[in-house]
Formats: structure tokens, C-alpha cells, sequence
């Protein structure tokens, strides 16, 4: 496999998991993308177990294994980090300050971050979001313009290192998104 096959070759990924209610697809699609591209990818929760992952807010799906919790994960561990949805999900992220913090962290340090649907509450919730221009699930609008960002309607925005997308019909776009921008930032 060539570089151009595998950007993320080498690069370490992680993706955050609520204990339940992470939207399924907004956490597969994106594990995957940045897997098929090289990345060695770690599933980063709030607990150890299995995480219990919803499709459409409401229906339980499969369960994931937490590889690591946020209180053992730094920053310094993770090239990028990609935040899914769900509606409950999300909101347990961003109430989790192990999380919130970890994210900080690594916005902060100028490193990539992908965030999807309801996701970007942590984002929210983590300080960075002032100055910045970020899409999500439209009903966070109020919330970004609250916390000092633009909100706009577009499948797939990037801003400082932050990209950002409304939801699963995004899905697509996101994912190459992700993909093309880790690989810049990441100098694959």
C-alpha cells in the first residue's frame, strides 16, 4: 500500500464514546474512513466496558469496547481526534470534565479535531469554539453563536483545525474531510 493509499500511516486517532447514546454511524463512518487511510484508531470513553451506540437517537445498536478512558488519555497520545453525535451521547460528553478537558487539550495544541451532529456541544463546553466558524446539527446554532462562534449551514466546514458537519446525510463529505485534513495536519 502506497502513502497515497495510506495517509494516516502512523498517525494515532482518537474517537470519543458516551457510555450510551452515541449515534452509530456517526461513530463507524468515521473510525473506519481514518482506519481504511492508516490510522491506528482508539475508541476513548468515559468509562471502561462496553458503550452501548443508538441509531436515531432512540434505538440501541451495537456496543463498542472502550480501548481507554478520557482520565488516562492525553493529548499527547492522539494526532487527531475525532467527536461524534446522538442527541444523549453528546450531551454526556460534554458534561464529562475528563473529556471536555481532553478535547481542550488538544484543540488547544493545534491539533486536528473532527466533530459531527451534536458533537460539537463538547466543543462548546471545551472554550474553543470563540472566533471560530462551525456547522452542526442545526439545533445547536444558538449554542455556538452563544459561545462566541458562526454558525453556518454547510455539509462540511474547517476552521482552524475544527471541522465540522451537520449530520449523518454529511457523512461522506465529512469522512474524506477528515481524512485529507488529519493527513495535512499530521504531515503524511
Amino acid at each position: 500500500m502506497s502513502e497515497a493509499d495510506s495517509p494516516l500511516e502512523g498517525a494515532t486517532v482518537a474517537i470519543f464514546v458516551a457510555p450510551a447514546g452515541t449515534e452509530e454511524i456517526e461513530f463507524t463512518e468515521p473510525k473506519r474512513a481514518v482506519s481504511d487511510a492508516g490510522a491506528t484508531v482508539e475508541v476513548v470513553g468515559i468509562e471502561p466496558g462496553e458503550a452501548q451506540a443508538v441509531n436515531d437517537d432512540l434505538q440501541e445498536s451495537d456496543t463498542y469496547e472502550v480501548e481507554t478512558t478520557f482520565s488516562e488519555a492525553s493529548a499527547d497520545d492522539y494526532d487527531a481526534v475525532v467527536v461524534p453525535g446522538g442527541t444523549v451521547g453528546a450531551d454526556k460528553l460534554r458534561a464529562d470534565e475528563d473529556a471536555v478537558a481532553l478535547l481542550r487539550e488538544h484543540v488547544t495544541a493545534g491539533k486536528p479535531v473532527g466533530s459531527i451532529c451534536h458533537g460539537p456541544w463538547t466543543l462548546v463546553e471545551a472554550g474553543v469554539v470563540d472566533g471560530r466558524t462551525l456547522t452542526s446539527y442545526p439545533s445547536l446554532e444558538t449554542d455556538v453563536r452563544n459561545a462566541g462562534g458562526e454558525w453556518i449551514d454547510e455539509e462540511v466546514v474547517v476552521d482552524g483545525g475544527v471541522i465540522t458537519s451537520r449530520g449523518p446525510d454529511d457523512l461522506d463529505a465529512f469522512c474524506e474531510t477528515l481524512v485529507d485534513e488529519f493527513a495535512t495536519a499530521v504531515d503524511r
